[in-house]
């Protein structure tokens, strides 16, 4: 008797267990939208896009005329209507149900709306510097490689043992 008792909460718990986890996985997926949500990154992309527009075309000054193009593509497919989906997935897969609710909970006050505000703002500047200090530094990378390919060992091909 005891044995199928138990044999039956196996099976009920067993049985509970896919249910259980969609449950999980819907409440972690909702936390990550709200987190988003209260970063405001739905209203922070179009802001993004013309960033990204008006760095190309300083940067490739042939781009101007084409400027309203480009902005329009950008926002065709860089809105929140189309990458809400993927986004949620990868702060989910980063962040546990728990630390979402907690960084939730840190971008409600003055310092965390202040943070979202300025962090896409300065992750575009350092990725603009890194860029402007590897494109200073073209020739050497470009004097790099070449000496790698004249070295006897096969132009850096790795040697047979």
């Amino acid at each position: 008797m005891r044995m199928l008792l138990y044999s039956c909460l196996i099976t009920v718990a067993l049985g509970f267990s896919p249910v259980i986890a969609r449950g999980d996985a819907q409440s972690h997926r909702k936390a990550a939208e709200n987190l988003l949500l209260v970063m405001e990154v739905d209203k922070s992309l179009p802001k993004v896009v013309e960033q990204v527009v008006e760095n190309q075309t300083q940067q490739n000054p042939q781009l101007a005329p084409q400027r309203e193009v480009l902005q329009r593509f950008l926002t065709k497919y860089v809105n929140w209507a189309s990458v809400k989906e993927d986004t949620t997935t990868a702060y989910t897969q980063e962040f546990t149900e728990p630390e979402l609710k907690k960084l939730t909970e840190f971008y409600r006050t003055a310092l965390g709306k202040k943070a979202s505000e300025k962090m896409p703002q300065l992750a575009f500047m350092a990725g603009q510097l890194g860029l402007r200090q590897a494109q200073a530094h073209q020739a050497e990378l470009g004097q790099m490689l070449e000496d790698q390919q004249n070295k006897p060992s096969g132009g850096g091909k790795p040697s047979s043992p």
